[in-house]
């Protein structure tokens, strides 16, 4: 593995997040990010999904391949403070501070793990999540 990047798709009115660890930042592996949240949620032309993005080149390609029942929205440039799942890195990244790694594999496992674990801190990730203004119908 080159690089990695962990991916995660948060859904408050389902109270449920998916974690995706992919080896690469391009759109191919958005694109399985895509389809495997897709089939993950049960997303068609029926149950519809907004998914809001920043605006990472890789987010926005014309290679992109969205499916049916998803739809992008992008976010105003550096605004982090509009993305929920932006307050969850403190959480990711707990296990991973001030300690080093002989390789990025070590470190995936260390990631794999933690993303277990947070499976089961629904209620802290909610807490750290669920801003005031969102609504959700």
């Amino acid at each position: 593995m080159n690089g990695c990047m962990f991916m995660d798709l948060l859904n408050q009115k389902l109270e449920k997040q998916g974690w995706y660890l992919i080896p690469r930042v391009n759109t191919q592996w958005l694109n399985l990010v895509y389809q495997a949240f897709a089939a993950d949620v049960g997303v068609s032309s029926k149950k519809r999904i907004l998914v809001v993005e920043d605006n990472a080149a890789w987010h926005k390609s014309q290679k992109a391949i969205v499916p049916e029942g998803i739809h992008l929205e992008f976010l105003p440039p550096y605004s982090p403070e509009l993305q929920p799942a932006e307050r969850l890195w403190s959480l990711v990244d707990e296990p991973l501070v001030n300690e080093y790694f002989e390789s990025l594999e070590e470190m995936e496992e260390i990631l794999v793990k933690r993303c277990c674990v947070l499976e089961n801190m629904k209620e802290e990730i909610k807490n750290l999540t669920d801003y005031h203004w969102l609504t959700y119908s």
